[in-house]
């Protein structure tokens, strides 16, 4: 009895001392020296999984902050105030819309509403998210959405300036007006549908010791890695690569058939259509680019490191800023470098000037005649 009490004792001491040694184990997990000791007759040495260490998310320094926050409150002013000029010059002109007017009038709805989410991710950048759950999902699904749709209708401006100048007819360009409305209603349904990813968007707190809130993705429902995987695919490809691939080959083309024409505008409008892919390239390439190397870097494709990890977050944030700032030079491209816009500017103009001197002529009519009906009275 004695015996088994013993051999029991002794059973119960070895498996209370390997909890202990399991306990420290988890304790002192990134105690590698101990780690490394041969326990047990364990001559392997540990390697820990530098994934697993933990990576601590850097904010940006505050003087970059405050200079990447000005740097997007410019931004905002310069879009919605062009956007807006262009949609009322387009909204109030008194001639017959081209398919190309109606695409650059959908166009500025996207850019402006796209401008509109800026000011919130302004004040992210320097005191954390702080607008809640709710208002990250939807400015997140806004900007998102939007993002599509200003690019497609980039891409269908293109193809109709393609029809246009490549395919010349009256009975083309008809037809062209009764499929630009149909065709806008298509791109912002499209556009929409890419985005709901972004409902997976949540504001959350990385550092559960501190109280700065985030607004990122946060995908709960089966693998991470295949939802973003997948999400930024469409984004890439539907966001990026076939309207980059639509645009260069219709104005290619575009541009091989104004060469081959006599006149001064054909210069003006090749200038315009090489300056509008290039500002393009320029203001999106750094950003997709980024995004497929932190893609790569997440699927473990490229070896993670917790330096180049931070420096991938920084550039995320800094090439997405320089992507934006593409929908305030979007109007410049599309219409005040165009005569036809100018020209409907210049009688808008003249148009608030006359009802302006009217209703001033009006009013001092309406002021004499009750200044001598005073007088008659008095």
């Amino acid at each position: 009895m004695l015996i088994g009490t013993d051999s029991f004792g002794c059973r119960a001491v070895v498996i209370f001392e390997s909890y202990i040694m399991a306990a420290k184990s988890i304790i002192f997990t990134f105690d590698y020296d101990y780690l490394n000791d041969t326990i047990h007759d364990n001559q392997t040495p540990y390697v820990p999984d530098p994934k697993m260490v933990p990576c601590e998310i850097k904010l940006l320094a505050p003087t970059a902050a405050v200079t990447l926050c000005l740097v997007l409150i410019v931004i905002f002013f310069l879009a919605i105030t062009g956007n807006l000029l262009v949609g009322l010059v387009i909204g109030t002109s008194r001639q017959a819309l081209t398919s190309s007017d109606v695409y650059l009038f959908h166009l500025t709805i996207a850019d402006g509403l796209m401008a509109l989410t800026i000011p919130f991710w302004a004040v992210a950048l320097t005191n954390g998210w702080i607008f809640g759950d709710f208002m990250c999902k939807l400015l997140s699904l806004v900007i998102e959405a939007n993002f599509y749709t200003s690019i497609l209708f980039l891409a269908c401006i293109s193809i109709d300036r393609y029809l246009v100048i490549v395919h010349a007819s009256e009975s083309l360009r008809t037809r062209q007006r009764m499929c630009s409305r149909l065709l806008c209603a298509a791109v912002w349904a499209f556009g929409w549908a890419l985005a709901l990813p972004a409902l997976f968007n949540d504001a959350f707190r990385p550092d559960p010791d501190k109280e700065r809130m985030v607004c990122s993705e946060s995908f709960d429902i089966g693998s991470a890695s295949s939802w973003r995987s997948a999400t930024r695919g469409f984004r890439h490809i539907f966001g990026f690569i076939l309207p980059l691939i639509v645009m260069i080959t219709c104005y290619s083309i575009t541009i091989a058939r104004l060469l081959h024409t006599r006149g001064f505008q054909k210069h003006r409008a090749m200038k315009v259509i090489i300056a509008v892919v290039i500002v393009f390239l320029l203001c999106w390439t750094p950003y997709h680019i980024t995004m497929m190397v932190d893609t790569l870097l997440r699927a473990d494709l490229i070896p993670f490191d917790c330096a180049f990890r931070r420096s991938m977050n920084m550039a995320l944030v800094i090439t997405y800023s320089l992507a934006l700032f593409h929908s305030c030079i979007n109007p410049v491209l599309y219409a005040f470098v165009g005569e036809k816009f100018r020209n409907n500017m210049m009688r808008l103009l003249q148009r608030k000037s006359r009802q302006e001197r009217v209703s001033v002529s009006k009013i001092s009519r309406s002021t004499s005649q009750t200044s001598e009906s005073n007088g008659t009275v008095l």
